[in-house]
């Protein structure tokens, strides 16, 4: 019995972790109805892991920035971060466990993950903001343990595509 061992293509996870992660993103992107944009970003607010939405969701609400929405939503996402999490130190309030956003053209929703990473969403203006943070909070349920060490380390060499 020979083992075969396959190189992944250039920005693939190497690890069963990384393929478990790109895949639930996919499916939260993939399931939610009005999901725009997805980010994953490390607790010092490095974009790990992204997804965009596909083609369809795409031309009705298109996005800017240099990556899409992925790179300006891991900005804000980490920005948003740091700012809730020193307004929860200065008001005694414990650990930020989500912050939501409204805005005209949308909604950004952000969700603490386990390790000090965060989840980031943005979603048309009538997405259905209960159904939204459910599901973010099944994934963080979910990817919270896969992002270890080592993974997060995997994912910044891989890059953020979730896609």
């Amino acid at each position: 019995m020979t083992s075969q061992t396959r190189t992944p293509p250039p920005g693939a996870p190497s690890s069963q972790g990384g393929n478990d992660l790109r895949w639930l993103l996919s499916r939260l992107v993939g399931d939610v109805p009005g999901m725009l944009s997805v980010a994953v970003v490390s607790a010092d607010g490095l974009l790990l892991l992204s997804s965009e939405p596909d083609r369809a969701t795409a031309r009705r609400h298109p996005v800017k920035g240099p990556m899409g929405a992925a790179a300006d939503l891991a900005t804000v996402v980490s920005g948003l971060g740091s700012l809730t999490s020193g307004a929860a130190t200065l008001m005694d309030g414990g650990r930020v466990r989500q912050t939501l956003v409204a805005m005209e053209t949308g909604n950004l929703l952000v969700m603490s993950i386990s390790d000090g990473s965060l989840l980031g969403a943005y979603t048309t203006p009538d997405a259905d903001i209960s159904a939204v943070a459910y599901h973010m909070a099944l994934f963080v349920g979910r990817a919270g343990h896969l992002l270890t060490p080592e993974l997060r380390a995997e994912l910044r060499r891989t890059g953020p595509r979730g896609r």
